[in-house]
Formats: C-alpha cells, structure tokens, sequence
C-alpha cells in the first residue's frame, strides 16, 4: 500500500525543467527506480556478529594466500645474480614434497639403528632428482658420529659437500668440527674453524666454540682455550655459559679454584640470567673434594636466583644429587618442576627428567613408586601433566624386562599403542629380547611380526639373532613369511638373513619354501653368497632335486638378457621382461649394456664407458 501511495504521489508532481529533473534524480534516486525498494541487498548480514566473523574469514584467507601483487613488490624481472655471490645453504622451506619424504625415510633407518642402510640411501638420492638437503646430510653425519664411526662421518661430509656440490651450514660444519676434536685433531677442528670465518657466509656459533673449547682443554690446551674465549666475546658473541663451563671444568680439574671463581664472576656480570649447569659443575667438584657444605652452598645460591631453568639443566642437577646421595633434595626439584610445567607457556620437564627418577626408583627396588612416578603431574593449580613420550615408555618398559617383569611391560605397551604415538623400533626390540630371554617363542614371533607389518626397519644383526632363535624352536616356516615381508620393502634384507632362514628351511626339509627364498634373492638383486649356493646344491642333490636349482638360477637370470643392446630402444619391453621384482636405472650406460641396481640411480656423465660402482648385473 505504501509502494502505491509514492508511485500516486511521484504522478501528480508538475513536469519541471530538466535540470530540475536532474537535481531531484540526484538528490533522490529510490524515487525514480521505485523497485530498488523490493529487492534484497546480497552482501547484507542479519547480525553484526555474522558480519565481524565475514570480515575475519576475509582477513585470514588474505594472510594465508596473499594475491599475487602484494608476493612480488617489483613488477619488473628479478636482477641476475651476481655469479661470485656465495651460495647459501638450504633453508627449511626446502624441506618440502619430495626431498621430506626421502629425509623422513633416511631418519627412520637412523633410528632403526641401520645406518649403513640410512648412509646408502643417502648417497644414491644424489644422483636422483630428489637430492638430499643439507638436513638429511647432517641426520646422517650426526649419526655416525653418535655411533662413533668417525672415519664414515668425516667421509661422508666430504662426500656431500665437496663432491657432491651440496652447500654446508654450520651444523654441518659444527658435526666436523665435533668429529675431528673427539678424534684428538684438535688442530684440524681450528682450521675448520678458520675457514669458516674466511669463507662461509655465516658466522660461527656458540656451538662450534663449545666443541673446540673442549677439544682444547682434552688436549690439555686450556690457555689456548681462553685465548678462543677471548676471541668469541671480541666478535659480539654473548657469553655462551655452556662455554664458560667447559673452561670452568677444566680449571677445576686443575685444582685452580681461583681461576674458576673468576670465570664465574665474570659469566655472571655478563649475564643476567646464565644456565645453571655451572653450578652443577662446582657442586660435582666439591662433593668430589667431600666438602658437601661448599656443594650444597652452591645449589642454593643458584635457587634463590628463582630461575625458570629448562629442562636440560634440571635433569643435569637431578644426576648430581642423586649422584652423592641428595635424594630428598632431588626429589624436591623434581616436584617444583612438574609444579612450573605449564605448556605451552612454559615446559619444566622432558621425557628425560623422569626417566632419571623413574631409573632411581628401580635401582632402589621401588617398583610400584617407580610407575606412580612415571604418571606423576604437578601439584600447582596452573601446572599440566606432562605428555609421555615414546622415549620415555621405552625407558620403562626396559627396565621392567630387566627386571622380569614382563606382565607391566606388556600393560604398557599396549597403552602406547592405544595412545596416537607409535611403538618404534626400541620397543620392539626390548620385548622380543625379553621374551625370547623367557623363551615365549610365541610371543616373540609376535611383536617380530607386529615389527614388520607396520614398516619398521629390522637391522641386519638383530635380525639374525632373531631369526636364529625361532628356527631352533621349530619356526622356519614362519621366519620365511616374515623374511618374505621385509623383502617386500626397501632396502632389501641383508644377504645374511636369507642364509640363515633358507639354511633352517632346508633342515627342517621345506625345500621348495627355501626355493622361493632362493629365487627371492635373485630377483631382488641380492647377491647370493658361495658358501650358501654350495649348500643349497649339496641339500637338493641330496634330495634328488639337483636340477631344480639350477633351472631357477637359470630362469632368474634370464630377467636381465633382454635388457643387453637396447641402446636407443624403448623400455616397453624391459618393464615387462622385468616383472618378477627387477629395477632398473633410468639411464643407459653404454651401447652394449645397462645397470640393474636395487635403488633407482641417474649417472651424471652416461658416455664415460665404465662400471657402475653400485651395479649388481652387467650385461
């Protein structure tokens, strides 16, 4: 009705000039387009609230992906880069797609223990188009570092980052230096040293004067140590208390109290707040020396300074009072720091801090306190419990099978397989040695299973141990099924582990299951071993079956004959020859024949007529 009435009243309007007209239009506008009153606005909200969420959603779309303007400030083409610029090393964002998953493979063989597989399959990723970043070379050098294996660490640095053009950072220059000083080359780690300051475009890090610091001081070099002091602080490092400790360690082993009193003085002008390690080193020191007094002095001092120290340094004042018998103070730390644990603002304690308390309990004989302790949380209002980690479950559950105990520890294992963490490699292995200890073959073969099925790396030692162990108790057929498993996987099981199971088959006269195992190898390009292809002879002429060995050797092999003289042929043929479980490289050596390797390579320089280091079959 009222849409009516101003359609009636707009009609009796006398006809005015047209400027008029267009004055009254501009000042009017819903009067000359009447219908603009029916039609419903497409951007209105029906509360304030739901306009407010619309506009944040705008907001956090921008930030996540922002238009492509405001990602590229100059419109024009970047300027070439300068060709003696130093190159930088990988930034994390490099850490993507492809390369992730070849560094979360290397580091899961790292953390199975096998580290010559983990360093091969490093090594071959260089000539793929997936080469490795400077994480995973430093994963693995760190590795064999860990494993002592020096010699490996120091030739694979070169490997990477000399020949294969891969640019270092200074953790991979930090695991050299750590390498060389452990080594008693000392003098070497300098040099290093020097060269990264000459060269590198980064500076060195408090790290790399903790290792060489120390490397030092082991040599019995303690001026020269000050002297590298002196120098870190002149070129605008702060005071690393890690570094003070170690020449505040080395003067104490001296007996130069003085000295380390002023190194400690001086740490303390310099920082206000300094890492309360130091202070476990006088504590250590003095209980040494049996002046408990001057110890507990020093402890003290350090907690009315009401620090909020980290986890590391606790656990390393929990070792020492619990080292000189300080058990109710050391209980005491322990609850003020799952008092302070409050994540995420703060993290008081590790997996690491209860494993200290939890090993207490069990060298005491405590084992119900053990597991009360291994599920305790603040008594703080603010305070939270403390996430269990796999590490520490396998703390606990080690110590339980030391202990035969194995009923807790299997309680425990199947609470973390509930939880959204995954039982790993140390796991596995404590329970199948517990077992295998107790000889429940039944419950070893398992857990061995439960190991292979979910992916997990079976080392080549641990392997045989376990495979040796069922077949004396009459398991061949299922050690075969479990080795069949693993070889469905990369890398390949060790050689090793196929002679021990086909030996056991053939015992206990499964012939044809050693057979398949036989052919397995072939297929998989793992070279059979003399000693074994004379025994499997030796046992099938035995049994009359002599001939059958020799045509499955036949019929494997006869997998790499199409692969000779296919220069500039298609690969139809090959994949389909090849079939039963061959792999072959991407690339053509030579006219005349190819590689055939169980990890797929790329040769850089395919016209050079000469072997490849990692083939198995040459044709």
């Amino acid at each position: 009705m009222s849409l009516y009435l101003l359609l009636l009243r707009s009609l009796r309007r006398p006809t005015a000039a047209p400027q008029s007209l267009t004055s009254l239009t501009l000042q009017n506008p819903i009067s000359s387009h009447p219908h603009h009153l029916t039609t419903s606005r497409s951007f209105a909200y029906s509360t304030a609230e739901e306009a407010a969420a619309e506009r944040r959603r705008r907001k956090r779309r921008l930030r996540i992906e922002p238009p492509l303007h405001a990602l590229r400030r100059d419109s024009g083409p970047p300027p070439p880069r300068d060709p003696n610029a130093p190159r930088l090393p990988d930034s994390t964002s490099a850490l993507v797609g492809p390369r992730l998953n070849l560094h979360n493979r290397v580091q899961s063989l790292i953390r199975a223990g096998d580290l010559d597989a983990a360093s091969a399959v490093a090594r071959h990723s260089v000539f793929s188009n997936t080469r490795p970043t400077v994480f995973t070379c430093n994963a693995i050098i760190a590795a064999m570092y860990r494993g002592k294996r020096y010699n490996d660490a120091i030739a694979l640095f070169h490997f990477f980052f000399n020949q294969s053009n891969i640019v270092p950072n200074i953790v991979s220059y930090n695991n050299l230096i750590n390498t060389h000083c452990d080594e008693g080359r000392v003098d070497v780690g300098l040099e290093i040293y020097r060269h990264i300051i000459a060269t590198a475009p980064f500076s060195p890090s408090p790290v790399t004067y903790r290792h060489l610091t120390k490397g030092l001081i082991d040599a019995g070099r303690i001026g020269d140590a000050v002297d590298l002091l002196r120098e870190m602080l002149n070129k605008g490092h702060g005071a690393d208390s890690l570094v003070f400790n170690n020449l505040i360690k080395g003067f104490l082993d001296l007996e130069n109290l003085d000295k380390a009193n002023e190194l400690f003085d001086e740490l303390k002008e310099r920082c206000l707040v300094y890492d309360g390690v130091v202070n476990a080193t006088f504590m250590d020191w003095f209980f040494n020396k049996g002046q408990e007094k001057e110890a507990m002095d020093s402890y003290r001092s350090l907690l009315d300074r009401q620090f909020r120290m980290i986890p590391a340094t606790c656990n390393v004042l929990l070792e020492v009072l619990l080292k000189h018998d300080k058990k109710k103070e050391a209980w005491a730390l322990f609850e003020q720091m799952l008092d302070n644990h409050t994540p995420p603002n703060f993290q008081a304690v590790n997996s690491e801090t209860f494993n200290i308390m939890v090993n207490e309990c069990f060298k005491l004989g405590k084992f119900a306190e053990a597991f009360d302790t291994f599920k305790k949380v603040g008594t703080n209002v603010k305070s939270k419990p403390f996430s269990m980690d796999v590490a520490g479950y396998n703390n606990i559950i080690a110590r339980y099978c030391e202990n035969g105990m194995l009923s807790e520890a299997d309680a425990l294992f199947t609470e973390l397989s509930s939880k959204s963490l995954t039982p790993d490699v140390t796991t596995h292995r404590t329970l199948i040695d517990a077992y295998l200890n107790v000889e429940r073959i039944d419950d070893a073969l398992m857990i061995f299973n439960r190991m292979v099925d979910v992916g997990l790396r079976v080392v080549a030692t641990f392997g045989n141990r376990v495979f040796t162990e069922l077949i004396k108790n009459g398991k061949a057929a299922e050690c075969a099924k479990i080795l069949k498993k693993m070889g469905e996987k990369d890398p390949k099981p060790d050689a090793s582990c196929y002679d021990i199971v086909i030996r056991g088959l053939s015992t206990e006269g499964e012939l044809d299951s050693s057979l398949d195992l036989l052919a397995e190898m072939l297929r998989y390009g793992i070279g059979v071993p003399p000693a074994l292809k004379q025994f499997v002879y030796e046992t099938f002429e035995k049994a009359g079956r002599g001939g059958q060995v020799e045509r499955t050797l036949t019929e494997t092999r006869t997998a790499g004959i199409t692969a000779r003289n296919l220069y500039g042929r298609t690969w139809s043929p090959i994949i389909s020859s090849l079939s039963n479980g061959w792999t072959i490289s991407a690339t053509i050596l030579t006219s005349s024949w190819v590689c055939i390797t169980p990890f797929p390579i790329r040769i850089r320089n395919p016209s050079n007529d000469r072997r490849c280091s990692n083939c198995l079959i040459h044709r």
